[in-house]
């Protein structure tokens, strides 16, 4: 008898080049080439508009392949963002080095250039993470002002994460091809990298147009004062210290479990409470229903002390 015949199976790049979901090297290249020239030209200027700090943006090239990939290429040190341009794609990813973030923090706190040094690679702070909202906000800006899509929707971004935090790709959803537009930024001499990874069918519809640059007048205050404003809604793990009463080091090394070191206080307990070994308040010791608590009685530091220490 003869065998069944089956049926070929495409090739999936070949399909997707076939529908418009890959281009060729060319192609790719010339459109993020183009993007890049756009984020070279205006990317600095917004910042300065917002900040007064120079910074420099350079295009380092492309890579082509699935997404999921692509953002795993990206390494540790960074910053995500996912983000949807209404009748452009839903499926972007924005990136951002640590880096950048923690020196801008440094230069809107009032540090000066000469005292910046290479940040360690490590994760973004709460607080850090509320300044990249900012940031990718104005990576956003100049996206979608070099994207021709219908309508002039605004993009809508998804809060940042670290890389090693982002939800992992459901098995039954396909992958996509995409590109990742790769750049780099720098201030202060301090240079780290940020990137564009957009669905390529998206991608090769696109007419890249370069934005002209306003002439703004630095408004670094505005951009110190939100920060100032998101390290107010941020949470703050508070600490409570509590002096007890003096003992010997005999009597310490014979300490056993369910034994009673009484407070030092012998009337109201004086509680010392603090963030980020910042002492902010003096209490004292007390209980509401079930609950142990502190009330406090003076304060140690002003309100702009305390949101200046705990922004550094």
């Amino acid at each position: 008898m003869n065998a069944p015949l089956q049926k070929p199976v495409m090739d999936d790049s070949l399909l997707a080049k076939l529908t418009g979901r890959l281009g060729d090297k060319a192609t790719v290249e010339k459109i993020c080439s183009a993007f890049g020239d756009v984020y070279r030209e205006f990317l600095p200027d917004v910042i300065k508009s917002e900040t007064g700090l120079e910074v420099q943006v350079d295009y380092l090239g492309c890579h082509s392949g699935y997404k999921n990939d692509l953002v795993a290429d990206l390494g540790e040190s960074v910053t995500l963002v996912n983000a949807e341009l209404r009748n452009w794609s839903r499926n972007v990813t924005m990136a951002c080095g640590n880096g950048f973030i923690i020196t801008l923090m440094e230069h809107l706190l009032g540090a000066s250039p000469e005292t910046v040094e290479q940040p360690a690679d490590r994760l973004l702070s709460a607080i850090e993470l509320e300044l990249a909202v900012t940031v990718f906000d104005k990576i956003a800006d100049v996206f979608r002002s070099a994207v021709n899509a219908p309508g002039g929707f605004e993009p809508t971004l998804e809060p940042p994460h670290a890389i090693e935090t982002r939800s992992k790709p459901a098995d039954d959803k396909p992958d996509e091809f995409a590109a990742t537009i790769n750049m780099s930024i720098t201030l202060s001499g301090i240079t780290a990298d940020f990137a564009l990874i957009v669905p390529q069918a998206a991608l090769l519809k696109t007419t890249v147009t370069a934005p002209r640059a306003k002439n703004q007048s630095p408004k670094s205050s505005e951009w110190t004062d939100q920060l100032s404003e998101q390290v107010r809604r941020s949470q703050v793990t508070l600490e409570a210290k509590i002096r007890l009463q003096d003992l010997t080091l005999r009597t310490i090394s014979k300490l056993a479990a369910g034994d009673v070191i009484p407070f030092h206080d012998s009337g109201d307990v004086r509680v010392d409470v603090s963030a980020n070994s910042k002492e902010l308040y003096v209490c004292e010791f007390g209980r509401s229903g079930e609950n142990y608590t502190v009330r406090v009685k003076d304060t140690i530091n002003s309100d702009d002390e305390l949101i200046r220490h705990l922004m550094n």
